[in-house]
């Protein structure tokens, strides 16, 4: 027995040094900061001051889903999920082909998992005329095709819960023309995930310690585990509503969308066929998902708009004034120092009626208004670290 722990615990250190070799763990670092450099840009473009550092992108990509990716971990070592070698090495090439295009939104599981079980059944088909394929991709014919059907669903129900719960962090604002020429503001969540998955490979020294285990059968083959970072992507553009929100009703779709599939692939055990109904059904869905979501955004009044009530909050600078005292995103200034405000102009002029102390009054997400107040510093009147949409002209300014 303490053989049996040794050999386990050495395999599982193997796993791990695997893990860190894996390209795609490094190349996602370029990918991350890329995005985040072309995001610094947009919002310089639009305000003249970028609202989250080039860095930011990096932090979200490989902190935000370590927590799911053991999870899953876990549920997939106790069903005893396993892939082959040479269906690991598709996947891995078809998501790097997949992020060469630098759109977070095309790493979604529907099209990274969906389009490595249908490569693979066009593979295996054409095998016999291509023996390369056999040479390359290891056990490639071995594919448990249900097995992937389960992971595509385990992984878009993982992908839901992640969009609802972080998708939302740290939006970038960003402004765009209406097609009447007025400054609109807009956020964009442009996220991908770094997801450690823990996986069972064929063809490695371990051998199962159960004989219920693995609950799909590897046909009495012994075999190794294989960690690897799987990436998840998503984006989605916002002007009709409050990020926050419009962003978890996709995330809830997605999970259950997932759940959906995972049913479907369930069923695919007793009637293998269904993998691939699974798989188109994920694929399908996940775009009639982004379509609706852009119809009823774009079919819904503008948000961050000139108001005639007030200044629309469309960001707030990380750590600045504005933040501190609690202004959120999508929030209406009404009155600064006593004087109503409906332009830049106005905040800028109520602003200078006292250099030490300003007070705002504030229209809340709840459509209650409340007083927030702070002591001014030298130089803070034109710091507060509050980002608007300013109507006079084609561009927006940072307070």
């Amino acid at each position: 027995m303490g053989r049996l722990v040794g050999q386990w615990l050495l395999e599982l250190l193997f796993s791990i040094g695997r893990f860190f070799l894996h390209p795609l763990l490094y190349f996602f670092l370029i990918f991350s900061f890329l995005n985040g450099y072309w995001r610094v840009r947009r919002e310089r473009k639009s305000f003249h001051v970028r609202v989250y550092d080039v860095f930011d992108d990096i932090r979200f990509t490989y902190t935000k889903g370590i927590i799911a990716g053991l999870i899953l971990s876990v549920l997939f070592m106790l069903l005893g999920l396993w892939i082959p070698f040479g269906t690991l090495v598709l996947l891995t090439i078809w998501l790097l082909a997949v992020s060469l295009t630098f759109q977070p939104r095309f790493l979604s599981s529907t099209i990274s998992l969906g389009g490595t079980i249908f490569l693979t059944a066009l593979l295996n088909g054409v095998a016999d005329q291509s023996p390369w394929i056999d040479e390359f991709f290891v056990s490639l014919d071995k594919t448990n095709y249900s097995v992937l059907s389960l992971f595509l669903s385990f992984l878009l129900i993982c992908e839901g819960i992640l969009i609802y719960r972080t998708a939302h962090y740290h939006t970038s604002p960003f402004i765009i023309k209406s097609k009447r020429g007025m400054p609109i503001g807009n956020h964009v969540a442009n996220r991908t995930w770094m997801i450690p998955l823990m996986l069972l490979v064929p063809g490695g020294s371990l051998e199962s310690p159960f004989s219920w285990w693995p609950i799909i059968s590897l046909n009495g083959e012994p075999f190794m585990l294989v960690m690897i970072p799987y990436f998840v992507g998503f984006y989605q553009r916002i002007q009709g509503s409050l990020p926050k929100e419009s962003i978890q009703v996709t995330g809830r779709r997605i999970s259950i969308l997932g759940i959906i599939s995972l049913v479907v692939a369930a069923a695919s055990l007793w009637a293998p066929f269904l993998s691939f109904v699974a798989a188109a059904l994920a694929l399908i869905g996940k775009g009639l998902i982004t379509v609706k979501q852009r119809m009823n955004d774009n079919s819904a009044a503008f948000y961050f708009s000139k108001q005639d009530y007030g200044l629309v909050v469309l960001g707030t600078l990380p750590q600045s004034p504005g933040e501190k005292i609690g202004i959120k995103t999508g929030e209406v200034i009404t009155k600064v120092n006593g004087k109503n405000v409906k332009t830049t102009y106005e905040f800028y002029e109520a602003l200078q009626i006292s250099r030490t102390h300003c007070k705002l009054e504030v229209l809340g997400h709840n459509k209650e208004i409340r007083f927030v107040q702070r002591a001014l510093y030298e130089g803070e009147h034109h710091e507060l670290g509050l980002l608007f949409v300013q109507d006079e002209k084609w561009k927006s300014e940072a307070s």
